[in-house]
């Protein structure tokens, strides 16, 4: 499994190297290590066990790739090949980004490879991921020893899936560093492509808006008629648009004074506004607010009621006032007796 250390910027990768026993899996490593920058290689760390071991080491190649702009740090493993060894290769196995699976090419070894390849897909399987989507690289190793079968032979029934394949040498590092960089990219090339799709947004469905839309069409329509078709729009919409239809084809009620009430109400110059010389009609002198002829006496008594919390506050005023000069003029007669 992928670990990202956005601190360092820096994601790392997991990748195991499976195979049969002997079949030169700790070869590839050591000679990875062997090869490799000493800046850009971890420690080696071997574990020991009866007749092969296991081992891991970190690695930062140089010119592999980038992850969504982040360095990237693989992680190498190798497992021991016996069969006795089982719940160490599914524990190595756990959370990989990447397999090699190093095949001895010795015809003596042949049904081994087969035996092995079948206990990764499933040990694979048991850690939950799947051989055909997880990047898996092949490598032939042993190929400078006679008695060996030939690549196509190896290819046909280990390698069904059309797989990237190289063929080895590592006790002498042919073919180790090309199967490392075929496998790196591959586990670059997945996270990359899930990371785009991560950063896809989802295209949003237009068929709910295009209804809505067609929706509002029509109902605007429907709106725009006038008459007694409006009423059965059944929206309260649909409702206040008949309303204006039937007012706008009513003529104005007229006042008794020649103006409409919507005349007041916009203002229209003329007898219900009397001008600023003419100021009997409103409630004080010199008040230049004209009022509605509707609400003159509502006017009255919200101005009134005014005054009167105006003059509450005078009177509240005058006395705090009075309170304060008289405790001034107790404090400096104490101070002057």
């Amino acid at each position: 499994m992928v670990q990202i250390n956005f601190a360092r910027r820096e994601v790392n990768c997991k990748i195991v190297y499976y195979g049969p026993g002997l079949s030169g899996k700790t070869t590839n490593l050591e000679k990875v290590h062997e090869f490799a920058p000493k800046e850009h290689c971890g420690k080696l760390t071997s574990i020991a066990t009866e007749g092969d071991r296991t081992l891991f080491f970190d690695f930062m190649p140089l010119n592999i790739g980038t992850v969504a702009g982040m360095n990237t740090k693989f992680q190498l493993y190798t497992v021991p090949g016996q069969t006795f060894y089982e719940s160490t290769r599914r524990l190595v196995l756990q959370g990989a980004d990447g397999v090699v699976f190093v095949a001895d090419s010795q015809k003596d070894k042949f049904d081994e490879n087969l035996e092995s390849f079948e206990n990764l897909r499933r040990n694979l399987k048991e850690n939950g991921l799947s051989i055909e989507e997880l990047p898996l690289v092949i490598q032939y190793n042993k190929r400078d020893l006679p008695n060996i079968v030939d690549v196509k032979t190896l290819d046909k029934a280990l390698n069904a899936d059309g797989r990237p394949y190289f063929e080895g040498v590592a006790v002498k590092g042919t073919g180790v560093m090309q199967t490392l960089k075929a496998v790196s990219g591959m586990v670059l090339e997945t996270l990359n492509t899930r990371h785009r799709k991560t950063r896809r947004r989802p295209t949003p469905d237009t068929s709910a808006i295009e209804a809505a839309r067609d929706a509002g069409k029509t109902a605007t329509k429907e709106w725009t008629q006038p008459g007694p078709q409006l009423i059965g729009a059944g929206t309260r919409t649909a409702r206040a648009a008949a309303g204006s239809a039937r007012s706008a084809a009513t003529p104005q009620t007229r006042r008794t004074d020649g103006h409409s009430r919507q005349d007041i109400r916009r203002g229209v110059p003329g007898e219900a506004f009397p001008s600023r010389a003419d100021t009997s009609r409103f409630p004080r002198t010199g008040d230049r607010r004209p009022l509605n002829t509707d609400t003159a006496g509502r006017d009255t008594r919200t101005i009134q009621r005014f005054e009167q919390k105006k003059t509450n506050g005078i009177w509240i005023a005058a006395a705090v006032t009075v309170g304060a000069a008289a405790a001034l003029v107790g404090l400096l007669l104490v101070l002057f007796s």
